[in-house]
């Protein structure tokens, strides 16, 4: 299954943008359910650990320039936490998810419309 094909660079706006995506997605989804009791094989449990998977893939390419101008921001906690679910996949807990998604995720987008707001603002960047 090995299909060599050429990634896109992507800059750190873009990035921030896809993190932002992610996050407000898994918000949106959680919305009205019990995260927490979800089968692990449904399909909304499988769109929550991958959205998270993305928040946490993009934020470990986010430069390190980026990252000490925004230290609020928890960035090795979310690549960490990418880790731990791709690493394990087989036993994600989604009481952890679900509190993730309510406690974390709200402050986190916050955080982030700033980071993309500076980011904006430098031509540079864009």
């Amino acid at each position: 299954m090995s299909v060599e094909r050429k990634r896109p660079k992507l800059d750190d706006t873009a990035r921030i943008r896809h993190m932002l995506d992610a996050a407000r997605r898994a918000c949106e989804l959680a919305q009205g359910k019990e995260v927490g009791r979800l089968d692990p094989d449904c399909e909304t449990a499988l769109a929550l650990t991958r959205l998270l998977e993305i928040l946490g893939e993009a934020a470990k390419h986010v430069t390190q320039e980026t990252q000490a101008k925004h230290p609020v921001v928890p960035w090795r906690d979310i690549a960490d936490t990418r880790n731990r679910i791709i690493r394990e996949y087989f036993d994600v807990d989604y009481d952890i998810v679900e509190a993730l998604i309510r406690v974390d995720l709200p402050p986190l987008i916050k955080q982030l419309q700033v980071v993309l707001g500076t980011l904006q603002a430098d031509p540079k960047q864009l």
